[in-house]
């Protein structure tokens, strides 16, 4: 689904960047899942520009993945990256708006939802659809962040120390009126569903910059998608402040910091249509 309201060209990159510079822990999710044998028809719903579907490619080197996304330029993308890595043709993209008619995905053994369910109008419904399209025994790996990733230290910039945090506050308050399943406990909805629930772990995520230019690329490229949605309710000394940081240019710009990270959470639930179809 993927609905921000950030610049596409910076959505697309943002979702690039979470690929590169979170592929660690996307290993440790997809080798964490709980499959009973290795799939070999996988569903990405929500794909992104294919962090998900390239780390499942990787996890599961016998399996095919139709790759499903509203957004036309995350497809393109993610066909692009499948054929440079020489895997195009264990991809399918698959252009849909999932609150509306879903295509065919034929009987898929895994289906993996990575920060897409929250964005959907009914994510029940969702769910439904994903227990009846699933062959018995399948899976399903519902993934969410706790949250945008932070990056700056909290005595960050020195002229308004906790400039970042009040941002996210700001934030957190308009995705509670536009997404408002964004941080749900997605187990009672699984097991409503018709799922058995099978496993949930949280992991922490916790990277420095370690001169990484990629960390700061990541930091630019989140806190300009911030802006776009909180500028017009944040302090007039905070607004101007963030605009000093993302002046790639100036003195202050954060691409200039050493001392960035990457510190967020990740939630994963497995749950499994049974081969009665009951939990």
């Amino acid at each position: 689904m993927h609905r921000h309201d950030a610049p596409q060209h910076d959505l697309v990159q943002i979702l690039d960047l979470d690929e590169e510079v979170l592929a660690e822990h996307l290993a440790a999710v997809t080798g964490w899942l709980p499959v009973e044998k290795p799939p070999a028809h996988i569903v990405d719903l929500g794909s992104g520009t294919g962090a998900g579907t390239f780390a499942l490619l990787d996890r599961f080197p016998g399996a095919h993945v139709n790759a499903v996304d509203a957004a036309p330029e995350h497809l393109r993308r993610l066909r692009e990256k499948a054929e440079r890595r020489g895997v195009g043709e264990r991809v399918r993209t698959l252009g849909a708006d999932l609150d509306q008619d879903w295509p065919d995905l034929g009987r898929p053994d895994l289906v993996w939802a990575s920060a897409s369910l929250h964005h959907m109008a009914d994510p029940g419904r969702a769910l439904r659809t994903v227990h009846d399209l699933l062959a018995p025994g399948g899976l399903l790996a519902v993934v969410e962040l706790a949250g945008f990733p932070r990056f700056l230290p909290e005595y960050a910039p020195e002229d308004r120390p906790g400039l970042e945090e009040r941002c996210h506050v700001a934030g957190e308050r308009r995705h509670a009126e536009r997404l408002p399943h964004r941080g749900a406990d997605w187990g009672p909805m699984l097991t409503a569903a018709g799922f058995a629930l099978e496993g949930e772990r949280t992991l922490t995520v916790s990277i420095g910059a370690s001169g990484s230019e990629a960390v700061g690329r990541y930091a630019l490229a989140a806190l300009r998608r911030i802006r776009g949605g909180v500028a017009d309710v944040l302090d007039p000394e905070d607004l101007a402040a963030l605009d000093r940081l993302l002046d790639v240019g100036g003195p202050h710009s954060v691409l200039r910091r050493d001392d960035l990270a990457v510190r967020t959470e990740r939630t994963i639930w497995a749950a499994r249509r049974t081969a009665s179809g009951r939990p």
